[in-house]
């Protein structure tokens, strides 16, 4: 999901209470992604109801966001609008890899295979209408604002932090830099232990940041030409050049200039307008102002309605989770100077 730029950029630890008071804007869709993913059974299922609805991503939302707000940011979720006519591509070719890794996923049940279980599982994720309406009502409920984007959503959070109205955009991706944003965020909703694929080995994933200007220097690169990188490694709007990867593309920029001196250069020049239509987007999405962002104290007696009385969550662990909440909003009132932040 997203440009495989990552191997080209240094990532810096955070330092603890970093992000204390800052306003962070997550990638909604790429959130949920996440926990979909790792919230599940051992059957490789994501958690659900008595009923048969999915509510991992209600777990994660209400235990992650209130973990977020008991540490002092302040989170902002924005949400994928309209995919642009560019994308249809990279959407089909998703779908077609979750059927695919959804077929392999029921072999492997039926051979009672542990590691292809969690495998393909994860693999033949969805994201449906449901979660994400379930998804944003829930944040309503707890107080938590939500954008919804013209278009894509790492676009619109980049474009709200160009404007100051949030500090980090936070993503497992790094479209957002592409996009425009200076700093991201990563591992904030899965920071713990993370398996290493193939081997029975854990390591540490804690929450770090990236900084662009710092990279641009090092790799010795504009920002622009940053982009046309991400354009010859291949983006969800652009296939890439073959056989290319994140170090060939840096080599191959800094020989040749630009994208569509590369192309020009291996007989692609087929593909520069494509190419060009992509960087247009990325460097003039969609965006909007139309937006407020406030944050309220949350409704305990509707989180407790729809998540116990809908979806069979505990009654004690939301009440946990709404104290954790609305701790911040009892702090407020009796240090004034946090004013500007409710």
């Amino acid at each position: 999901m997203g440009v495989a730029i990552g191997d080209l950029l240094e990532r810096e630890e955070l330092s603890e209470g970093e992000l204390k008071g800052k306003i962070i804007a997550f990638d909604a869709y790429n959130v949920i992604y996440q926990f979909i993913t790792t919230i599940r059974g051992r059957d490789g299922k994501p958690l659900s109801d008595m009923n048969g609805n999915v509510t991992s991503h209600l777990s994660g939302v209400l235990y992650r966001t209130a973990g977020f707000i008991e540490e002092g940011i302040k989170p902002v979720f924005v949400f994928d609008g309209i995919p642009p006519e560019l994308k249809a591509e990279t959407i089909e070719k998703r779908r077609e890899i979750r059927d695919e890794a959804h077929e392999k996923w029921i072999s492997a049940l039926e051979r009672g295979d542990m590691a292809e279980i969690l495998k393909y599982s994860q693999a033949a994720v969805k994201i449906d209408p449901q979660i994400i309406d379930e998804s944003k009502m829930l944040l309503n409920m707890m107080g938590i604002p939500v954008v919804v984007a013209p278009s894509e959503g790492e676009a619109q959070a980049s474009f709200m932090a160009e404007k100051g109205d949030v500090d980090y955009v936070s993503s497992q991706d790094y479209d957002a830099f592409v996009f425009g944003a200076k700093t991201v965020i990563r591992n904030l909703t899965v920071s713990g232990k993370r398996k290493v694929a193939g081997k029975n080995v854990y390591i540490d994933v804690l929450p770090e940041k990236v900084i662009l200007e710092k990279n641009l220097n090092r790799l010795g690169v504009t920002r622009d030409q940053f982009t046309d990188i991400a354009l010859c490694i291949g983006t969800d709007f652009n296939k890439g050049i073959d056989r290319v990867g994140a170090k060939t593309a840096l080599k191959l920029i800094k020989e040749y200039g630009s994208f569509e001196a590369v192309l020009k250069s291996k007989g692609q020049d087929s593909q520069i307008e494509r190419y060009a239509a992509a960087k247009e987007f990325f460097n003039h999405p969609p965006t909007t102002s139309d937006y407020t962002l406030k944050w309220e104290r949350p409704d305990k007696e509707k989180m407790i309605e729809f998540l116990c009385g809908k979806r069979d969550f505990s009654e004690s662990r939301i009440i946990s989770a709404w104290e954790k909440i609305n701790a911040a909003f009892e702090t407020k009132t009796k240090q004034p100077t946090l004013d500007q932040w409710f």
